[in-house]
């Protein structure tokens, strides 16, 4: 599976694009035939007072279709764990279809 990433007024550490890769790239053990996974990170609003929202948004290409799984959390790698628990589900729904 390919996996892009892309960061939105955020800037991501060489050790985030790792943890990215790993997380999303588990998602292979579900369904085999993911097409590729298009990772987009950012903070979400630049007028918080209180540190900063991350949202994470990926899309998984896979045959004749893209799941799609957004969250937004205080925390970039906790924000990529729920949107890869998010988009475990719908592989498995995907799955159990095709």
């Amino acid at each position: 599976m390919q996996i892009n990433i892309k960061a939105t007024n955020a800037k991501l550490a060489p050790e985030s694009h790792e943890v990215i890769n790993e997380i999303i790239g588990g998602l292979s053990k579900y369904f085999s035939n993911i097409i590729s996974a298009d990772v987009e990170i950012g903070i979400s609003s630049l007028h918080h007072n209180k540190g900063d929202i991350y949202k994470t948004v990926v899309n998984l290409s896979v045959p004749g279709k893209i799941l799609r799984a957004s969250v937004e959390t205080d925390d970039i790698e906790k924000s990529i764990k729920q949107v890869k628990n998010k988009l475990k589900i719908e592989l498995i729904k995907y799955k159990e279809t095709h």
